[in-house]
């Protein structure tokens, strides 16, 4: 049940994201609620379909559409009345980022599946939703480019794999891989720390 509730976080603040990455995009208000919806359930689909989950979680549960369009007209809102600190889109990404990767972790693990794999979902549920966001919006999406994004993901569910493999409590080892994506994004945020890019 506490898995839920942290996902439907998750695609709160990923929503959230989706309509302050659409912003500046001229687009009406359907047009950001799509990019919030393809925000918030695009990592968590694509784990769906390649665990083999069906239904997948947003059609077995419409409370994740309501979750949706309630934080994205929430966004619209208070965008309309007041401009948004240039670090909310950041903090809201990372966010989703860490709820989703430690989730799609979490479910992949609770299927049975190889550590390997468990990271792959992990990570992927973690970064396609950004993904398909920054897609849509003509951006360079994050996972692209030299910024820890997918690595700061990967470090998160390892820790998160390590925990569960020392016996800590779930709750504990959610924690902990969520502190741990939360901490390294905003660590190299703060000070512009990247990958080194490869030039060929």
């Amino acid at each position: 049940m506490m898995l839920y509730y942290f996902d439907l976080i998750g695609v709160a603040v990923f929503a959230a994201s989706g309509v302050l990455a659409a912003r500046d995009r001229n687009l009406d208000i359907f047009g950001l609620i799509m990019v919030a919806t393809l925000t918030a359930i695009g990592g968590g689909t694509i784990r769906d379909l390649l665990l083999d989950r069906h239904p997948i979680f947003w059609v077995v549960d419409p409370w994740y559409l309501v979750v949706i369009i309630a934080s994205a007209v929430t966004t619209i809102l208070y965008l309309k009345w007041r401009p948004p600190p240039g670090t909310l889109f950041l903090v809201a990404d990372t966010l989703g980022l860490a709820l989703f990767a430690i989730s799609g972790a979490t479910l992949a693990l609770a299927a049975g599946h190889s550590p390997l794999i468990v990271i792959i979902m992990g990570v992927m549920t973690g970064t396609m939703g950004g993904m398909l966001r920054d897609v849509i919006t003509a951006r360079v999406p994050l996972i692209l480019q030299k910024e820890i994004y997918a690595t700061a993901a990967l470090c998160g569910v390892v820790v998160y794999l390590l925990a569960m493999a020392a016996g800590v409590n779930d709750l504990v080892a959610f924690g902990a891989g969520f502190s741990t994506v939360v901490a390294l994004r905003l660590i190299a945020i703060r000070w512009g720390i990247n990958l080194p890019v490869i030039r060929v």
